[in-house]
Parts: structure tokens; C-alpha cells; sequence
């Protein structure tokens, strides 16, 4: 609890987190690019981006990119935001906010690219709701994205990918949809940068195949 409280703590002071009680969170949407990163990169965000491992690696690679890392979870922005920092990262900053809220925090249009990577699977019945592929929040990504960013998902649970297709194939505004059940044996494999988280890792270690499939709205 007191490592946490530190962090809660640090990240209150940092410019590279905004969250409640902050100016910058009542008044950043449709202002990431004038406001907050000032200049008009693309936007690309990582939802339930955890530690921040992946955002920081594609902000390291991609200086004329701007990228921002979201979850719920202080002490795990804290990871993220440090990382940026050590490696002097200018283009990428932290959001602090649940994500069935992220349409307060982006305008209609305004992000680029959507990255979900590795999220829980919520493999319960009654936390469909809550998987990030359900309907409601394939309709917040698609209300936010910018008519020809993509919408893309990494992950190592079966269950959760053969859901999000079977979620997929039941509508009719997808374009450019493609998918893999094994992204290091596909072409695709380019598309991931070959970025591997710490739970990628693990998950790399216990056999699972890494899942991958993108796609845009029309």
C-alpha cells in the first residue's frame, strides 16, 4: 500500500500523466495534438496499456508519432510514465481514465490507430460486457478513430480472439479486416514491430501462440 501511495504520489506531479483532478483532464479532448503534445502528429493510443511497456516502445520508435498510454490503474502509469522519462520521450503521455469513458477524453476523429494489447480476456459469461471487443466499446473506438485509422488487437487468449471474430463477423461497417492465430509465423508480423511486452514474454514462454488481427471502420 505505501509503494502505492508513493506512486499515486509521483505521478500527481508529472506532466507526462493526466488524471482526475488535473486541469488538462476536463479540457483535452480534441486537444492532444495543439494542447498537450503541440504539433500535428497522428495520434495512436493504447488502451488498458498496464505498465506502458508496448507505448513507449512504438514512441522510441516512431519520434514522429504521438502516443498515449491509458488505463485505470496509477501505479501502473507510474511504470510507463518513469520508462518515458529515463528515455527522454517527448511524444508520449499517460491517460488516467476507465475506458468505457474514453469518448470525454478524444474527439470524434481524433485518434489515428487503437492498440489493445493483451487485455483481460474476461473469460466469465457475465463479464462479456466487459471484454474490450464487445459492441459497446467497438462503437466508442469507432466514434473516436479518424475514418481511415485501424483498430488493432495482440493477444495470447484463444478464447477472447475466436470471440472478438465471431463479434466482428456480425457487422457490416469493418473494412481491411485481416487476422492471425500466429503473428510470428505471418506476414502481418511486420504490423507488431516485434515489440514484446513482459507478459507477451511469459505468455511467448508457456507455448501460446500470439493472436493478432487489425481492421478499420467504414
Amino acid at each position: 500500500m505505501k509503494n502505492k501511495l508513493f506512486r499515486f504520489a509521483v505521478i500527481a506531479e508529472r506532466d507526462n500523466v493526466i488524471e482526475p483532478g488535473k486541469e488538462l483532464f476536463n479540457t483535452i479532448k480534441g486537444e492532444w495534438q495543439s494542447t498537450y503534445f503541440r504539433n500535428e502528429h497522428p495520434v495512436t493510443i493504447e488502451l488498458a496499456c498496464g505498465r506502458g511497456e508496448y507505448s513507449v516502445a512504438l514512441a522510441k520508435m516512431f519520434p514522429s508519432r504521438n502516443y498515449v498510454g491509458v488505463d485505470i490503474k496509477g501505479d501502473r502509469i507510474w511504470k510507463g510514465s518513469t520508462l518515458a522519462l529515463e528515455q527522454q520521450l517527448s511524444n508520449i503521455g499517460f491517460l488516467r481514465t476507465n475506458i468505457l469513458n474514453i469518448d470525454f477524453f478524444f474527439g470524434d476523429g481524433e485518434v489515428d490507430e487503437i492498440w489493445l494489447t493483451f487485455p483481460d480476456p474476461r473469460p466469465k459469461k457475465r463479464d462479456v460486457k466487459r471484454r474490450l471487443t464487445n459492441p459497446r466499446f467497438l462503437e466508442l473506438y469507432k466514434k473516436i478513430l479518424h475514418r481511415d485509422g485501424y483498430l488493432r488487437l495482440k493477444t495470447d487468449n484463444t478464447g477472447l480472439f475466436q470471440y472478438t471474430l465471431e463479434e466482428l463477423q456480425m457487422r457490416s461497417d469493418l473494412r481491411d479486416l485481416e487476422f492471425t492465430e500466429d503473428v510470428y509465423q505471418s506476414p502481418l508480423r511486420s504490423e507488431c514491430f516485434d515489440i514484446k511486452t513482459r507478459y507477451e514474454e511469459m505468455f511467448a514462454n508457456k507455448g501460446e501462440k500470439i493472436k493478432y488481427l487489425r481492421l478499420r471502420f467504414r
